[in-house]
Order: structure tokens, then C-alpha cells, then sequence
């Protein structure tokens, strides 16, 4: 579909977002594999987390909703059962990556795919650990389709070529199989919320340093678990009201996990004005309401080591980068290239058309402002954060912005332009 996006004169208000898409694929999936009912409260709802529904439904776990709360009900380390037919995971990473630990694990071959964009992301970082582990993982030069054929694992150690909190996630799972300890060091510290959710469940976790190790339990047991609000969908919002002069935005119960937090680290150093309160912890998780009002901003610079706790935020931070005083430049960004598109082209292409002064590097992008930000016609890629960065810069440009595809916001966010008209009062 085409979105169409107007200049808005005000971005206040308050809002509740979707519960936090990467916690919640983990308490399905963590719930699933644990003894008795785990209850979720505010599951996000998007396209990616209905993929991991629906693998584990095909693994013979049930699932049901009602008054709003989800129910699973765990059938145990080792009680999925062998699907009929290939699980399909849509357009999300998160669910091919995480569930291949637990198929690992499991007594049986199983076959996992994608879309086209899933297809073409690398799979060989998951892979390549999983048969050290002692999984068979047959893939045409480590792509998707994954054919995994799981049994006896033995435990490893493993240092992670990149911080990535998908792979650290998929081989902690799939560490719950084996007798003995696995442990996974990263060169950076990368989100933590498979760990967290794991000590929830039941399991054994220890953290060291910049590694995580796990130890087979006796069983996880299933838990009442509420979502706080998703901090990456809070962050186009918190971008919203920061840009639009006069504005003033609070957003309630958002999940401010450390690991998380870069990105507003990040908007306080660049001048914004942003406060955390009502500061609380639910099931091992931090969350905060936000208070956002627009500032004026400048510029900063980003290095390799910062990156993996902003990656989703680069690009909203592309947008705000072009209204910032100076010449903001991001290095150590090339996994931006292996996302639902790649992100550094989909960003540039897209503010060269706003006539944003922007140059794209190997690993990342330099953009140089203020400028203002010109009304054009502009592609999502089928990218959820492509779409929705673009509807925050259609909020700062001259006139009426177009957005082809717009619907893949659904993804992560959905309603997300039903809350951008209620706050912009469109």
C-alpha cells in the first residue's frame, strides 16, 4: 500500500506500544519447551511473532489467546514433535535463528525457510557453531532453507566472529540439550534477553565478563510473563516528538533493558530532551515510562564498538542525524547490510531523494546537517524500520510524503500509522 505522510505541526500525547517483538518470540519459545502453561501479557502482535506462533504450533505445542493474554503450553525439552512439512518463518530472522537451537536439540530432521529476503540473509553464524555441537545442518552455501537433522548434543565454547544477540540466543538454547556447560563469548556485548528470560524459566545462567554460559536444568517451568512496551518501536516515536517543534510525548511501561538503552544514551548526548521515570522491573526485564519533548540537536560519531546495541536504530538515527548540527558519521555498520534489505543503500537512496546530504561508506553512512528534508516518493524495500524511519522524515518535510509498501511496518509495530495520526492530530 501506499502510506501518505503530512508535515505535522504538533507530535504529542501519550501512547502505549506493542509489547517488545524480541521478548516476546523468546517467551513463546522458552515456553514452549518448558513444563506446564506459560501466560503473556501484551504479546506483540506483528507479522514476525505470528511466524513463531505458527512454527510452534506445527511443533505440536498449543497456543491459545484469550481475554487478551496468550496461553502455551509447554510440552517439555523434548516433546515437540516432527512438523509436517517445512516450518516457514516468513520474514523473520529472529524465529529462524532462535528456533534452529531448539530443532538442534530435538530427536528428529526438520526443514526451515523463509521469504526471498530470508533467503539471501547468512545462516552459516548459526550453522556453523550448531555442527560443532553435533547438530547435521544441510544448506546450500549456508542459506536457507536449513534441512536439520538434531540428536545428542555435546556442549561447547564458543567465541562469536560478531556480537549478535540472535546467534548468542540460538546456541544458549540449544545449550539447554546437552549435559554440561556451554558458553559463548562475544566480542561486544550484545542484548541480553534470552539470558534474562532463561533465569525466569528456570535455568541455569552465568554470566562472566563478555560470556554467558548455560547448563542443562532439570526442566523450565512455565511462568506468567507481561511484555513491556517494544524500546525499538518507542524509538521512531521518541524521534517524532523530538523533531516536530513544540512537541511533547510521553510513552508508558517501555521496556529499558541496558542493552537496549544505547539509542537514548545516544539522543541525550546528541542535546535531546528525554527523562525516564516510574523505573520498575518485571520478570528480570527494567521498564520505564519515557517523557519526550523536541530539542535541538548535534551531531555525533559512531564507532564499531557501539554499534550492536543500536543496530535497530540506525536507521531513525539516520533521520535524525539530518537535522542535527554538524557531520554525523557511523562506522562498523556492515551488518545493516544482512536486514530485510540493506539498510545503508535503503537509506541513502531514500535521503538522497529527500535532498539530504548523505554519503554511503562500506560500513556505514556520513551525513552532514541541518538541511531540510524535501517531500519525495519513496520505497520501503519492504523494510519495517525502512517504513517507519520515513514516516518520521515525512513529518519534518515540506509537504506530502509517499510511502511504497508501507504495510511491512505491521512487522514489528502495528498501528503504527493509526498513533502517528492521533498524535500528529491528522
Amino acid at each position: 500500500m501506499k502510506q501518505r505522510i503530512y508535515p505535522a505541526r504538533r507530535f504529542s500525547g501519550k501512547i502505549k506500544l506493542p509489547g517488545d517483538k524480541s521478548i516476546s518470540h523468546r517467551a513463546l519459545m522458552i515456553g514452549a519447551i518448558a513444563e506446564g502453561t506459560t501466560e503473556i501479557a501484551n504479546l506483540n502482535s506483528g507479522a514476525d511473532v505470528h511466524s513463531t506462533i505458527s512454527c510452534l504450533r506445527k511443533l505440536g505445542v498449543k497456543i491459545e489467546n484469550e481475554n487478551g493474554r496468550t496461553f502455551v503450553h509447554g510440552r517439555g525439552l523434548n516433546g515437540l514433535v516432527r512438523p509436517t512439512g517445512a516450518l516457514h518463518v516468513g520474514n523473520s530472522g529472529t524465529t529462524i535463528r532462535l528456533l534452529s537451537g531448539i530443532l538442534a536439540g530435538q530427536e528428529f530432521s526438520t526443514n526451515i525457510t523463509g521469504d526471498d529476503s530470508i533467503q539471501k540473509r547468512p545462516m552459516a553464524r548459526i550453522a556453523q557453531p550448531l555442527r560443532k555441537m553435533g547438530a547435521q545442518i544441510d544448506a546450500v552455501n549456508d542459506l536457507a532453507p536449513l534441512a536439520i537433522k538434531g540428536g545428542r548434543l555435546t556442549p561447547i565454547n564458543y567465541k562469536l566472529p560478531v556480537a549478535s544477540a540472535q546467534v548468542k540466543s540460538c546456541l544458549l538454547l540449544a545449550g539447554l540439550y546437552p549435559e554440561g556447560v556451554t558458553k559463548v563469548l562475544e566480542p561486544v556485548k550484545s542484548r541480553d534477553h534470552t539470558e534474562r528470560m532463561l533465569a525466569v524459566f528456570g535455568a541455569t545462567i552465568k554470566k562472566k565478563g563478555s560470556g554467558v554460559c548455560v547448563k542443562r536444568p532439570a526442566n523450565l517451568r512455565g511462568q506468567k510473563i507481561s511484555i513491556p512496551g517494544d524500546l525499538s518501536s518507542a524509538a521512531f516515536f521518541i524521534a517524532a516528538a523530538v523533531l516536530v517543534k513544540g512537541s511533547e510525548l510521553i510513552i508508558e511501561n517501555v521496556g529499558i533493558n541496558p542493552t537496549r538503552t544505547a539509542f537514548l544514551d545516544l539522543l541525550g548526548e546528541m542535546g535531546a530532551n528525554l527523562q525516564m521515570r516510574n523505573i520498575k522491573e518485571v520478570n528480570n526485564e527494567p521498564v520505564a515510562d519515557i517523557h519526550v519533548t523536541s530539542s535541538t540537536l548535534k551531531s555525533v560519531k559512531l564507532s564499531a564498538d557501539t554499534i550492536p546495541n543500536l543496530i535497530d536504530e540506525i536507521p531513525i538515527l539516520a533521520i535524525l542525524a539530518t537535522q542535527a548540527d554538524g557531520v554525523t558519521k557511523i562506522c562498523g555498520a556492515q551488518e545493516l547490510r544482512h536486514k530485510e534489505s540493506d539498510r545503508l543503500r535503503s537509506i541513502t537512496l531514500n535521503l538522497k531523494k529527500m535532498c539530504a546530504q548523505i554519503e554511503e561508506t562500506s560500513d556505514g553512512l556520513i551525513i552532514t546537517g541541518p538541511l531540510p528534508l524535501k517531500a519525495s516518493e519513496l520505497d520501503s524495500f519492504l523494510d519495517h524500520r525502512i517504513a517507519m524511519s520515513f514516516a518520521i522524515a515525512g513529518l519534518i518535510a515540506d509537504r506530502e510524503t509517499v510511502i511504497n509498501n508501507a504495510e511491512c511496518a505491521d512487522v514489528s509495530c502495528p498501528g503504527f500509522y493509526q498513533e502517528l495520526a492521533r498524535l500528529t492530530g491528522a
